[in-house]
Formats: structure tokens, C-alpha cells, sequence
């Protein structure tokens, strides 16, 4: 049923819950994986006062950060799967739209922070985006949270 899986991943619980699930399905499938990250945008106001060789050693963090989790995700793939990598430096929604019209992916998998409705509006959400836009399914995924205990006392 699918054949070229969009992961989108960014080191969170929710989008390694993500890979986890497109892992399983590109193996029962056998399908391609792609998976994507985007460099963190700054704001203008984490460059106020900032020296041009300060300005330049916070872009090389945030990218060194992005390709840390790729090679993190990329790891996580069995080696029978077809996988590849993605690393964008423009805003994270745009890129993800067109990389998966670019890329002919015929499902894309992400997950959800869970913020709720209030604060992703206010704050914005990738996946709402996505979810919205995208030409393709979307399966959002929720990593589970851990039982929690109740010690006696």
C-alpha cells in the first residue's frame, strides 16, 4: 500500500514513537523511508548584540544539533530498509510540503507534541500544518506515556 515513507523527525519522545511505528510499517510494506529534519530557526533577537563570529558558531550548533538527530534516527533503521536522509535549512513547514511532493512519498509519518489546542494555537504546531496541507495521508502519531505508580505510604 505505500511505498516511500516521510518521517520527520526532531529528537522529541513523540517523533522517535514516530520512527518507530514507519519503521514497522516500512518492514511489513517494504517500502523506502525518508527520513526529514530542518535546522532550528533563530529568532532575530538571539543575534541582538552577538559578534559575527558569534552569530556564526549558533548556526553551526543548531545545524550540528540537526544532524546529530538524523544520524540518531538514521541508526534506529534495521539495515534490510531502504533509508535516506533530509536535512533542510528553510522553515520546517514549506520544506516539509515539498519534500513530500519532490520526494513522491505516498504517506508521512510525525509526531505530536500534545500541546492542545491553545497552546498550538498560539504557538503553532508543525504537524497541524502538515496535517492540513499535505497532498498525501498523515498519520500523526502520540508516544505513550510511561505508567506512572502509585507508591504506599
Amino acid at each position: 500500500m505505500f511505498h516511500n515513507i516521510l518521517v520527520a523527525v526532531d529528537g522529541s519522545q513523540h517523533a522517535d514513537q514516530a520512527l518507530a511505528d514507519a519503521i514497522d510499517l516500512a518492514d511489513v510494506e517494504h517500502a523506502r523511508l525518508t527520513l526529514f529534519t530542518a535546522v532550528v530557526q533563530l529568532p532575530a533577537s538571539a543575534f541582538f548584540g552577538a559578534s559575527g563570529d558569534a552569530v556564526a558558531a549558533m548556526f553551526q550548533d543548531v545545524q550540528a544539533q540537526a544532524e546529530a538527530i538524523l544520524r540518531r534516527a538514521c541508526d534506529r533503521v534495521p539495515e534490510h530498509l531502504s533509508v535516506t536522509t533530509v536535512l533542510s535549512t528553510e522553515p520546517v513547514e514549506p520544506a516539509l510540503i515539498r519534500q513530500i511532493k519532490e520526494g513522491n512519498h505516498d504517506l508521512v509519518v510525525m509526531g505530536s507534541r500534545g500541546r492542545g489546542a491553545v497552546r498550538s494555537a498560539l504557538l503553532g504546531s508543525v504537524s497541524h500544518y502538515v496535517l492540513h496541507h499535505s497532498p498525501v495521508p498523515v498519520l500523526i502519531v502520540h508516544a505513550e506515556k510511561p505508567p506512572t505508580t502509585l507508591e504506599a505510604a
